[in-house]
């Protein structure tokens, strides 16, 4: 089966991870909401926040009234806020596409979380789940939407999952289910904000837009947590550099963690200043420049790519001074007998074939995933009290005929479809008719899967006035993909993201 563009969140998962799949669901049944209702209590910032748990399903219906899908989601809403205009909601979802919504709510959204040991090896069960101190239950109520074909959501009445798996289809359903749930529990009032990680950033953007254009709700806050707007700068297409030039910033970091750089300096930070400017200038002219390089220029520039990314000279000139990011991985540590993570480089797993020019898994991916799925499933129906009968997808392709329809309108330029999607202009109208709305760019530098150095580009080219670009702001962190299983990290991201809420909200009527 052809690899579906899994690649953007934590989706390199290994058959023997998926969980069991389901068949089409029956047309003819008519689909119904449900809810699970618990209680509980945890400790946050030395404070008790009781609150309650619902799992449950919204309905998204056509125009014509009839049920198209059943969304699922966890909300977890504090206990004893009376007025919804002082008390905060923020919607998270992770991205894939295709990935269920469980790495963020248990890795730092939810009131639980799954303890790693975060960048070394988890093995096998048991996993242990704690109280989330980090989580900003006490800042937010929070909700974990998951969409269609992942977690309990599925194409219902007269949807078909395809429907959903695409750019367009996605947008609105995630967009539908906020208005719906927005309206169904009266939270119209309520400042509102959207949390997602890697495709889920490229969803917020079109989401934001959607939510306003159509159904007139403007969001306070839009965190973008390992972003990519622009699947071009991930690339690596034929003819196009500008992957190239992104990545090398991410490529330097790894060799600096892994002790590859020669005189390795002290200061990462002052490193990938340097690394930054070299990457923007002197290596992009020279990929511009083509076969009209000169030797010395060449030369000048094969000598700081093996500088700053420790590997030899002889392979960046093999490669005409592109190392895609799978080559790197592979490469990076190659003497050893070891490749790094592609979610978090930090990571490394052992090469099985040392003749091979691409790393064959992720590490990271390989490692925590197990923790992630074992303790997620014991905590949904023990704690959470969903019924066994219900099967929670980890991720869409579960489905075999799960196929991603990449077609974006905005995208298109002068040859229509024929263009790496993005949802850059879907963000810029957002910001455009939503002066007020902040964004929080929230980056792991050691994150080769949606590099910080891509995300610093597109906003830098997104089109913003100043006054506008003033409300972005980027958070940097020694992680991954994932910068939140680190618990030292966890408890920078809750202030992060808590000092974000707390300053994008308007003051009160």
């Amino acid at each position: 089966m052809k690899q579906t563009p899994r690649i953007f969140s934590l989706l390199f998962l290994i058959a023997a991870f998926q969980l069991p799949g389901f068949s089409q669901v029956d047309s003819t049944a008519k689909p119904k909401a449900e809810k699970f209702i618990t209680k509980h209590s945890v400790k946050i910032d030395n404070k008790i926040i009781n609150y309650t748990a619902t799992v449950g399903t919204i309905l998204l219906k056509n125009e014509n009234d009839e049920p198209v899908a059943s969304i699922g989601y966890t909300a977890y809403i504090k206990d004893g806020e009376t007025d919804p205009a002082r008390r905060p909601i923020s919607f998270s979802y992770n991205g894939g596409p295709g990935s269920s919504s469980m790495w963020l709510h248990m890795g730092i959204m939810g009131p639980r979380r799954v303890v790693v040991n975060d960048p070394f090896p988890n093995g096998p069960a048991p996993y242990k789940t704690e109280d989330n101190n980090s989580s900003v239950l006490d800042v937010t109520d929070v909700v974990m939407l998951d969409p269609v074909g992942t977690g309990i959501s599925r194409a219902a009445g007269r949807g078909k999952n395809s429907d959903f798996w695409s750019v367009d289809g996605d947008i609105r359903s995630v967009s539908q289910a906020i208005r719906n749930f927005v309206h169904d529990n009266e939270r119209w009032n309520s400042p509102k904000f959207l949390v997602g990680e890697s495709y889920g950033t490229f969803r917020s953007a079109g989401v934001c837009d959607f939510l306003q254009s159509t159904y007139g709700i403007s969001v306070n806050g839009v965190v973008l947590v390992s972003c990519v707007l622009d699947i071009r700068t991930l690339s690596f297409n034929p003819m196009d550099d500008i992957s190239y030039v992104v990545n090398l910033p991410t490529y330097a970091a790894t060799a600096w963690y892994h002790n590859k750089i020669a005189n390795k300096p002290a200061s990462l930070e002052n490193f990938l200043k340097e690394v930054r400017a070299f990457s923007s200038g002197d290596y992009a002219s020279a990929l511009q420049k083509g076969d009209q390089l000169s030797d010395a220029e060449r030369d000048a520039v094969l000598n700081k790519l093996s500088a700053y990314t420790g590997i030899s000279k002889e392979y960046w000139n093999k490669a005409n001074l592109r190392v895609k990011q799978p080559q790197f991985a592979q490469e990076v540590l190659r003497g050893s007998g070891s490749m790094v993570g592609r979610l978090d480089s930090r990571y490394t797993g052992i090469i099985k074939n040392l003749l091979a020019e691409n790393a064959s898994n992720d590490p990271q991916s390989s490692d925590i995933s197990p923790a992630f799925i074992s303790a997620f499933m014991n905590y949904y129906t023990t704690e959470l009290k969903v019924g066994k009968d219900k099967t929670y997808n980890v991720t869409a392709s579960a489905f075999p005929d799960f196929k991603w329809d990449w077609k974006h309108a905005r995208s298109q330029g002068l040859f229509g479809e024929a263009v790496s999607p993005t949802s850059s202009p879907d963000l810029l109208n957002a910001m455009s008719n939503n002066p007020t709305m902040k964004i929080m760019v929230m980056n792991g530098i050691y994150d080769l899967a949606t590099p910080f150095g891509a995300a610093e580009y597109t906003f830098d080219h997104l089109g913003l006035t100043k006054k506008l670009k003033a409300n972005v702001s980027f958070k940097y962190y020694e992680a991954g993909h994932m910068m939140y299983v680190q618990p030292e990290l966890a408890v920078k991201y809750k202030k992060d993201l808590a000092d974000f809420i707390n300053s994008s909200l308007k003051p009160a009527l």
